[in-house]
């Protein structure tokens, strides 16, 4: 029988669930009070946060039978979640009102993806991780057909449901296979019986099958086929929560199920985790290199930053986690900014999804070009910005595991991956605006101005104060 600490443990998800609720209500009976909804869905996001921050445990506490974890690592996840979904419902209704696509199922769809990111990054068993995984992505799915009348917006929606589905079936035989192998479903048995099963292949074969599915959703290579049309294809708005939010949940699914469940036959994973890592790392630099569609090229871009994620945990020790958890953090603050400008620009009729319709942006609108100026050099990783120092923690991690050879390969890659982000830089303030151009004018919405100015100043911030979160995330691998 569940006792009152297990749903206490579990207040900010019941919480989430409640509220969410709440929303479909008052969208149902109130349709014309839509900006209710949206201040509303802010508010409880925020206060959500607050609910994580107030309740976090000051050592590991399960609930329900284990089947849930809430510590350190599930708390600073769910944090940066929360609040990447608040920026999405900030920096989102500008586009969504534009385009008639200001319903209240966005709130709906994406709040229940978030709650399936905040049980994902708590399983304490293999269950609870399927549980949460498939509330985010059927979530998601929806997320990306939200644009009905778009063959773009379709396509891309089967696609990430048929790949997806695929992706889950594989992770869902590795689990079963796992199963076999160990007789539990819980990741702390599963740990301790791990290195003394005698149907050794049964397990190794669930555990590649397992990792096929991480790496399906981070989207590494080869497993990345569905982020460029997903990109591509869905509503911006919907394109900025799928690129910040679950890659958090991705790297919670990994390091429960690598660590938490598999921890002891790190030996093994490692190097399969090094090959994914540099085929990301590859793929995603070399072909973003030759992007002309902006989305495409971020979708790239996001490839290749998930193989810098996947060095870190190489490592697997509490440096390369609280590496590859400072990384994730990092990217998902990057990428909330860099769409969040996309945004800003976008306007009815005009998506500002290639990088030409960026040209002339300094003369257009001197403060989104440097914004987007600070975003892509950020991602670049050029000094003294937040993403230069999460590379840096990145590589310092895979060198002191011994994995020498890929940090310098992830450097090397790191260095290629200049020169598209770069290529934005200049087409903005090197290219001029020819008399044929016609590029309307940037979003004038004050909040999302305000907001979007506010995350880039963070990362700006977070490159030279970036220690108390450094330090944060490493206090969580060792508590």
């Amino acid at each position: 029988m569940p006792t009152i600490n297990d749903v206490l443990t579990l207040v900010p998800e019941f919480y989430l669930v409640a509220v969410t609720c709440v929303l479909l209500l008052v969208d149902a009976f109130a349709p014309a009070r839509r900006n209710v909804v949206h201040w509303l869905a802010i508010v409880f996001v925020l206060f959500a946060i607050v609910l994580v921050v107030k309740g976090q445990p000051e050592r590991a506490v399960t609930a329900f039978n284990g089947s849930f974890v809430r510590d350190g690592v599930s708390e600073i996840l769910k944090v940066f979640a929360l609040l990447t979904t608040a920026l999405v419902f900030v920096f989102g209704k500008p586009y969504l009102q534009e385009r008639k696509l200001w319903v209240g199922e966005f709130y709906s769809l994406t709040l229940f993806a978030v709650l399936g990111v905040m049980l994902l990054v708590s399983a304490g068993n293999l269950v609870t991780v399927y549980l949460g995984l498939e509330l985010l992505t059927l979530s998601s799915y929806a997320l990306v057909a939200l644009n009905r009348d778009s063959p773009l917006s379709s396509e891309a929606a089967m696609k990430y449901f048929v790949l997806g589905a695929l992706a889950s079936g594989m992770l869902l035989y590795g689990m079963s296979m796992i199963y076999g192998a160990t007789g539990s479903l819980d990741l702390a048995v599963i740990h301790a019986a791990a290195p003394h099963v005698a149907m050794h292949h049964l397990l190794l074969f669930g555990m590649i099958f397992m990792i096929t599915g991480i790496a399906f959703k981070l989207g590494a290579a080869p497993f990345h086929m569905w982020i460029p049309d997903v990109y591509e294809g869905s509503p911006t708005a919907v394109t900025l929560f799928i690129g910040s939010t679950p890659k958090l949940a991705a790297f919670g699914m990994a390091y429960r199920l690598l660590d938490g469940g598999l921890g002891d036959l790190a030996h093994v994973w490692q190097p399969i985790i090094a090959v994914l890592a540099v085929l990301s790392l590859a793929i995603g630099n070399v072909v973003a290199l030759v992007q002309t569609n902006l989305k495409r090229m971020l979708a790239y871009s996001t490839i290749s930053h998930m193989g810098f994620l996947l060095v870190g945990l190489v490592n697997a020790g509490p440096e390369g986690y609280a590496a590859a958890l400072f990384y994730a953090i990092s990217y998902a603050l990057m990428g909330t900014a860099g769409f969040g400008v996309i945004l800003a620009l976008a306007r009815a009729g005009f998506e500002c999804d290639r990088i030409e319709d960026l040209r002339g942006l300094n003369q257009r609108s001197p403060w989104l070009a440097f914004l987007l100026l600070l975003v892509m050099f950020s991602l670049a990783g050029i000094p003294p910005l937040f993403g230069f120092f999460a590379k840096l923690m990145v590589l310092e991690a895979a060198i002191h595991a011994g994995m020498v050879w890929l940090a310098v390969v992830a450097l090397g890659f790191a260095l290629i991956g200049l020169y598209y982000y770069l290529r934005v830089v200049k087409v903005m303030y090197f290219d001029r605006v020819e008399a044929s151009d016609h590029f309307p004018a940037p979003q004038s919405n004050l909040p999302l101005r305000l907001v979007l100015s506010l995350n880039v100043l963070v990362l700006v911030a977070l490159g030279f104060c970036w220690g108390p979160l450094l330090s944060w995330c490493q206090q969580v691998f060792v508590a």
